[in-house]
């Protein structure tokens, strides 16, 4: 069987790291996608160090020309995509409704919810190449309440497209899921709750794992 070709988004840090790295191994390529370079890097050692490989993907998902390429530059190198997990996310400032700042509600929108549908459209053909073993995994958050209005609305419109997605590909493929993971102490998480206990937080290496086996890895 060739090798499985995975592309991970937000993968330099928090759940995309250890999802990314988790994949890594003999029999799967990983794609890593993220903004910050020197986080790639790290992870690209890490998965050098287990025997893995991976290409490194330095950009934003916001940036639709560079995901066009992507998907282009996957096509012609492998000529489909086996399995997409989806962790990139912005956490917009906490703020009450009627004060959130123009950029900081586009932004979340923008990332959370824009990138989300464009990264659809990118990865749907190819992910549809590699049937019938292609899933294409989003990473959900259901946090919401008081000061929560620009991260909650962006995410609620990134489920609604994931979960229109998963029914129309129901009988032609790819597989999609949501998948939720339990709190974590990731940098996102801080930005909202600053002074909480991060040791009662639940490692983002055993989310990846949960995540994995609810692939069936």
């Amino acid at each position: 069987m060739a090798e499985r070709i995975a592309l991970v988004t937000g993968a330099s840090r928090g759940l995309g790291y250890a999802t990314a790295l988790a994949l890594a191994g003999p029999g799967t390529h990983v794609i890593a996608l993220a903004r910050t370079t020197g986080g790639l890097e790290e992870l690209d050692d890490a998965i050098k160090a287990k025997g893995g490989t991976a290409t490194l993907v330095p950009m934003s998902l916001t940036d639709d020309p560079a995901l066009a390429r992507l998907g282009l530059s996957v096509f012609e190198r492998w000529g489909r995509l086996d399995l997409l997990v989806h962790c990139a996310a912005q956490a917009a400032p906490l703020s009450p409704a009627g004060h959130v700042d123009d950029k900081d509600f586009d932004g979340a929108m923008a990332l959370n919810a824009r990138a989300t549908w464009k990264l659809i459209t990118i990865a749907d053909p190819l992910l549809k190449a590699a049937e019938p073993r292609a899933t294409a995994v989003f990473c959900d958050d259901a946090s919401a309440g008081k000061f929560h209005a620009a991260y909650a609305a962006s995410k609620a419109a990134a489920r609604a497209v994931v979960e229109a997605y998963a029914a129309e590909s129901e009988t032609t493929g790819p597989r999609v899921m949501l998948f939720t993971p339990r709190p974590m102490p990731t940098a996102l998480r801080a930005r909202f709750r600053p002074g909480e206990n991060r040791e009662a937080l639940a490692p983002e290496a055993g989310q990846a794992e949960a995540l994995l086996a609810a692939l069936g890895d």
